[in-house]
C-alpha cells in the first residue's frame, strides 16, 4: 500500500497548488515512484490544469483519466439523488488502480468553485477518511490578521475532529510579512507533536497572471510575439483610448496594455517605447474590437526584430475585455519554468524540508532516478556555495539560467559584459538578477592584473603586453583568468562560442592538474534506475593507449567525486582474450597502464558494452569480473564511438545527458554545446560547482 497525503484548502485562493507543487518537489527527491490524484475535476471536456501542471512537470508516467475520480457535475448529481456515498465508492475504486504503481500519492483536494462550495471542506474531510490518507489543511492568510487566522485554524481542527480524520498539520499562506511571527506561534500553540506547521508570506509575484493565461481565457489571437513573450507577468492593467502622449504617461513596467485595434498611432508609440531605455517594459498589447492590425503596422513589426513583446486580439470591446481580464485568476503552468521556480523557491525558503520529509516518515528509495540525482546535485552544491563566472550574457538562456540559479540560491553568479546592456535585456525579458554580479572587461581594473599575469605566463609564446591586453579583453579570457586568479571558482561557456573559444585558455593557463597528461571529457548518463559515467565523448578524437588510461582515471575521480562507485569497462568491440586487432591491442595496452597506475580501482578490458552492462551477458562472457555485468564508468575507444554512442542511448533510453564535464584541469571550466537549453545551462553550473568544491 502506497503513503499518501490529502492535501486540502480551507477556502477558494489559499495557494493550494503552490504547496501541492513544494510537496511533489520534496517527493521527487526521494521516493522513485510517486503519483498524483485528483478526487474531483471541474469537468471531463478539458483537462484539468492542476494535473496538467504536476503531470508535466514532475514527467509522471500515468494516463490522465487514472489521476482523478469524478467530475464536479457527477459529484452534484449523486448528492441530488441522494447518492452521496456513491461518490467516495466511485472515487476509492478509481485512487485504488492507481495505488499499485506507487509508493507515494499526492492527493489535491477540490477548487470551491462549481456547485459544491458550501460543503466544500467537508466533503474532502470525508474523501480523504475514505482513501485512509492524513489531511494536510492549507489555511488562507491573505487580508487576514493573526486572529482571523487563529479561528480559521480552530474553525478547520473542528471539522476535522467531528469527521474523526487524521490531520497531519496545518499550512498558513499568502500570510502579511508582518504577522508571520504572531501565526507561528498560533500554530504552535494548536499543533501537536509530529504535526507539520508552517507559514508562507504572500509573494505578490505569484499572483500576476500572465499573457498566456490571459489569452486562453479570453481566446485571444497573438498576432505579433513568440513563445518566450506569452510567459510574461502582468503586473498593471492599463485602458488606452486617449491621446499617445497621455498614453506613455500611463504606463508601467509590466502593464498589459488594452487599446482599441484600429488606434495604429498608440500601437506604435507603445513599440516605441518599448525599444527606447526611457521608458519602461510593458507586458503586452491587447488589441480590442476583432479588428485586423494596420497592413503599414504588421509591415512594420515585420521588420522589428527580436521585440519581446506579444500583441494580441479580441472581438470584445474594451470595456467588456478589460473587465474579462481582471477576473482572471492567477494559476501555475507547465510551459512558465520562470514561475515554477520562484514558487518552489519560495516554498523552499519558508519551509525545512528535512523537517518535512522526518515528519513525513518519507521512505527513502534505493534506485536513484534522474530527478534524484539532480537534487543531490543542487544539495551539494548550496550546502558549499561557489562563485561561477558566465561570460556570454548577450545569451537569453544564460540570462534565464542565471536567474534560476539566483532563486534557487545555489551558486554566486558573475556576468561578463556591459552592466547596463546586460540590465536592459534582463528588463524586456522579464527576468531578474537581483544577487548577479556583473563585470565589463572594458571597464574594470583588473583589467591591468589580468593582462600582467597572462604576459609573464605566455611571454615565452612570444605573446607582447598589446596582445595580452587584447585577450583579456575577450570575456572568455577574462573569465578563466577570474576562475585563474581565485576571483571565481569556475567558469561554464559556450552556449554562443565554439568549444574551441571557451578551452583554449583554460589549456593555455589553468592547464591540468598534476600527473594528468591530458584533458579529457565525460557525461553523467542519468537512467530511470541509475546513473552512469560515459568518456571521452566531447574532446579527444582518438586518444592512444596512454592517453585512454589517463582518460580511464580521470573518469573514476569525476564518478567518486559525484557519488558513483567506479566500476570501470574499457570498452572494445571484442571482450576478454578473443579479439585480435590494433584496436583492440590499444584497449588492452590501456587497461594495463591503468591498472598499474590505480591498482586500487575495478577496471576491466577490452570488454564489449553489452557484457559490461548486462548481467546475464557477463556471466557467458566473463563470469567472476568484478565489473562485468556492473560497469558504472564506460571508457570508449575514441571520440566517434563515444559521442554517437551517447548521443543514441539519450534519445533511445530517454536518459538525461549532464555534460559535457571536463576532467584533469587545475580549475574547473566547463563547455556547452551551442544548441543547450537552460536547464542543461543550469546542470553544467552545478556540476562545476561541484567540481570547485571537491578539488575539480
Amino acid at each position: 500500500m502506497a503513503q499518501n497525503l490529502y492535501i486540502a484548502a480551507s477556502e477558494e485562493m489559499s495557494g493550494k497548488s503552490l504547496i501541492v507543487l513544494g510537496f511533489m518537489e520534496l517527493l521527487t527527491r526521494h521516493v522513485r515512484r510517486i503519483g498524483f490524484f485528483r478526487p474531483i475535476v471541474r469537468n471531463d471536456k478539458e483537462e484539468d490544469s492542476h494535473i496538467r501542471l504536476i503531470s508535466n512537470k514532475f514527467k509522471l508516467p500515468f494516463e490522465y483519466s487514472s489521476m482523478y475520480g469524478i467530475t464536479n457535475k457527477e459529484a452534484f448529481e449523486y448528492i441530488q439523488s441522494g447518492e452521496m456515498e456513491s461518490i467516495f465508492t466511485r472515487i476509492l475504486a478509481k485512487y485504488k488502480q492507481l495505488e499499485p504503481q506507487c509508493d507515494f500519492i499526492v492527493i489535491e483536494g477540490t477548487d470551491f468553485r462549481g456547485q459544491l462550495v458550501s460543503f466544500e471542506f467537508d466533503m474532502n474531510a470525508r474523501i480523504a477518511n475514505n482513501l485512509g490518507a492524513p489531511i494536510l489543511a492549507v489555511i488562507n492568510g491573505f487580508n487576514k490578521n493573526s486572529s482571523q487566522i487563529a479561528d480559521a485554524i480552530q474553525m478547520v481542527r473542528g471539522t476535522l475532529r467531528s469527521e474523526s480524520c487524521a490531520q497531519i498539520g496545518t499550512v498558513v499562506n499568502r500570510a502579511a510579512e508582518q504577522e508571520v511571527e504572531k501565526i507561528d506561534k498560533i500554530l504552535s500553540r494548536y499543533s501537536k507533536d509530529g504535526e507539520i506547521s508552517f507559514v508562507l508570506p504572500e509573494k505578490p509575484v505569484l499572483q500576476n497572471i500572465t499573457i498566456r493565461q490571459t489569452a486562453k481565457a479570453l481566446g485571444a489571437k497573438q498576432v505579433y510575439g513568440n513563445e518566450d513573450s506569452l510567459n510574461f507577468d502582468v503586473q498593471d492593467l492599463k485602458i488606452a483610448a486617449m491621446s499617445v502622449d497621455q498614453v506613455l504617461k500611463i504606463i508601467t513596467s509590466g502593464s498589459l496594455v488594452i487599446t482599441p485595434g484600429d488606434r495604429s498611432d498608440i500601437i506604435v508609440g507603445l513599440l516605441m517605447a518599448q525599444i527606447a531605455d526611457t521608458y519602461p517594459n510593458i507586458a503586452g498589447i491587447l488589441l480590442t474590437g476583432g479588428q485586423a492590425l494596420n497592413p503599414q503596422i504588421s509591415k512594420l513589426l515585420d521588420g522589428i526584430n527580436q521585440l519581446p513583446l506579444s500583441i494580441l486580439s479580441v472581438d470584445s470591446d474594451t470595456y467588456e475585455t478589460a473587465l474579462a481580464v481582471s477576473n482572471i485568476r492567477p494559476a501555475l503552468a507547465p510551459e512558465n519554468e520562470r514561475r515554477l521556480t520562484t514558487a518552489l523557491s519560495h516554498f523552499e525558503s519558508n519551509v525545512n524540508i528535512d523537517i518535512l520529509g522526518k515528519k513525513l516518515k518519507i521512505t527513502r528509495s534505493k534506485v536513484i532516478t534522474p530527478i534524484m540525482f539532480e537534487y543531490e546535485l543542487f544539495e551539494r552544491a548550496r550546502a558549499d556555495r561557489k562563485h561561477i563566472v558566465l561570460p556570454e550574457s548577450g545569451d537569453e538562456r544564460i540570462l534565464r539560467a542565471a536567474e534560476i540559479l539566483l532563486k534557487r540560491n545555489v551558486v554566486d553568479i558573475t556576468l561578463l559584459g556591459n552592466e547596463n546592456e546586460i540590465n536592459k535585456k534582463a528588463e524586456s525579458l522579464q527576468i531578474q538578477l537581483a544577487g548577479a554580479n556583473i563585470i565589463d572587461p572594458h571597464n574594470n581594473d583588473r583589467i591591468h592584473e589580468y593582462a600582467d599575469e597572462y604576459f609573464k605566463l605566455r611571454k615565452h609564446k612570444g605573446i607582447t603586453m598589446e596582445q595580452a591586453y587584447e585577450l583579456m579583453y575577450d570575456v572568455s579570457y577574462f573569465g578563466t583568468m577570474m576562475v585563474h586568479k581565485g576571483h571565481a571558482d569556475g567558469m561554464v561557456s559556450g552556449a554562443a562560442n565554439t568549444t574551441a573559444h571557451t578551452i583554449r585558455p583554460a589549456f593555455e593557463f589553468v592547464k591540468t592538474k598534476p600527473g594528468v597528461s591530458i584533458v579529457s571529457s565525460s557525461f553523467l548518463m542519468c537512467f530511470s534506475d541509475r546513473v552512469l559515467v560515459y568518456a571521452d565523448c566531447a574532446v579527444n578524437p582518438n586518444p592512444d593507449a596512454a592517453q585512454l588510461a589517463d582518460i580511464a582515471i580521470s573518469s573514476a575521480e569525476t564518478a567518486i567525486n559525484f557519488g558513483i562507485e567506479p566500476r570501470i569497462a574499457m570498452l572494445s568491440y571484442s571482450t576478454g582474450e578473443s579479439g585480435k586487432g590494433e584496436e583492440v591491442e590499444k584497449v588492452r595496452k590501456a587497461t594495463h597502464i591503468a591498472r598499474e597506475q590505480r591498482p586500487d580501482l575495478k577496471i576491466e578490458g577490452p570488454i564489449q558494452y553489452d557484457a559490461a552492462i548486462e548481467p546475464s551477458v557477463a556471466q557467458q562472457k566473463m563470469p567472476g569480473s568484478d565489473v562485468a555485468g556492473k560497469a558504472t564508468v564506460f571508457i570508449f575507444p575514441d571520440l566517434n564511438t563515444g559521442n554517437n554512442t551517447y548521443k543514441a542511448v539519450q534519445r533511445a533510453a530517454n536518459a538525461v545527458a549532464i555534460g559535457p564535464i571536463l576532467q584533469g584541469l587545475n580549475k574547473p571550466v566547463n563547455d556547452l554545446s551551442r544548441g543547450c537549453t537552460i536547464k542543461d545551462i543550469v546542470n553544467t553550473v552545478v556540476i562545476t560547482a561541484i567540481q570547485a568544491q571537491g578539488g575539480n
